[in-house]
């Protein structure tokens, strides 16, 4: 339990510290098209994570 608790702040951290004005500028630079496959692979990759944590051993 102390093992998933300590899993799910360091992921908190993680996301918290990513800037949204930046990250939201780097996508319209980088343009629509990459914009959207980047929120969906950071998306793919937060529900590993926490299918992971959750999921069943």
């Amino acid at each position: 339990m102390k093992n998933k608790i300590i899993r799910v702040l360091l992921l908190l951290t993680v996301v918290l510290s990513l800037t949204g004005c930046s990250v939201v500028e780097g996508i319209f630079k980088a343009g629509m098209g990459v914009g959207i496959f980047i929120v969906i692979a950071i998306l793919a990759v937060i529900l590993f994570i926490v299918s992971k944590l959750f999921g069943k051993k």
